[in-house]
């Protein structure tokens, strides 16, 4: 195996251990909405997630486990992506702001900032800031 081949394994078991944990979260309540299979189908897309392994983890999203990243900064970089999937079209609506306090959570924001974190990643992400804009003023909101 080439260390391009384990380079690519590596990133495409992130990422499907991350559209994993997304699916928990829309799955958590036990419905879910049109707007929230739309957001998930387009996740799919972008993560390069599979037919088949897309219907294996909407079927069963605890197969993988949910890795939230160890790094505050990797925390920014994927709640940067989300945040942008979510609001670039308003798909979700309403329910933009929930899912992303959801999915906060599953990234490893704590419960008693988690709205602060993602009222500010949605002003930022409004403003069409760049992820290194984003970072700096992410980690400097409480200064």
């Amino acid at each position: 195996m080439s260390f391009s081949d384990l380079f690519d394994s590596e990133f495409k078991q992130r990422n499907k251990g991350h559209f994993a944990a997304i699916v928990r979260v829309a799955l958590a309540d036990g419905i879910v909405s049109e707007e929230e299979k739309a957001f998930i189908n387009k996740l799919a897309t972008r993560l390069e997630i599979a037919p088949s392994e897309y219907e294996e983890i909407v079927e069963n999203p605890a197969i993988h486990p949910i890795n939230p990243p160890y790094l505050y900064s990797q925390r920014l970089e994927r709640l940067y992506d989300l945040a942008r999937m979510v609001h670039v079209d308003h798909q979700l609506g309403d329910k933009q702001e929930v899912l992303l306090r959801k999915i906060g959570i599953g990234l490893g924001f704590t419960p008693s900032n988690v709205n602060h974190i993602i009222a500010k990643a949605l002003s930022l992400v409004d403003k069409k800031v760049d992820f290194d804009t984003f970072a700096y003023e992410m980690q400097n909101m409480h200064k």
